[in-house]
């Protein structure tokens, strides 16, 4: 049986959650733009997959605060979450590329927004926090 549509998005972004915490956890190689990159794509899946869910639209992009200002006009409570999407966003390219490297504290801070906007959404969608 296939999944529901909002359900892929969910796995895709749990995917991403678990591929930011391995390479953090990294002890001879830390990969931390790689850990930043893949915690901004967590956080881009969970809002996605929440606007799905609730069958409303959205244009490509890997602006989370876009995405986020479009789950407040659903639930309200979204706009407590904009620290942490502003946060996330400039990961989703910046690092993926040479002239921008993120540090082991600036990899720690996307990793604790990740964790936090995950866990806010989850909560939204009634699924448990693993």
């Amino acid at each position: 049986m296939r999944a529901e549509p909002f359900e892929e998005w969910i796995d895709k972004a749990e995917e991403d959650f678990r591929l930011a915490l391995v390479a953090m956890r990294q002890k001879k190689y830390p990969a931390y733009n790689g850990a930043c990159f893949h915690a901004q794509q967590c956080g881009e899946k969970y809002l996605k997959g929440f606007l799905t869910r609730h069958q409303i639209g959205f244009r490509k992009t890997h602006d989370l605060d876009e995405l986020r200002v479009a789950c407040a006009e659903i639930d309200r409570t979204f706009n407590l979450v904009k620290d942490w999407a502003i946060a996330l966003t400039p990961y989703a390219i910046d690092v993926r590329y040479p002239g921008e490297s993120v540090n082991v504290s600036e990899a720690r801070t996307a990793i604790q927004a990740m964790k936090e906007l995950r866990k806010f959404v989850r909560a939204r969608l009634g699924l448990k926090t693993r």
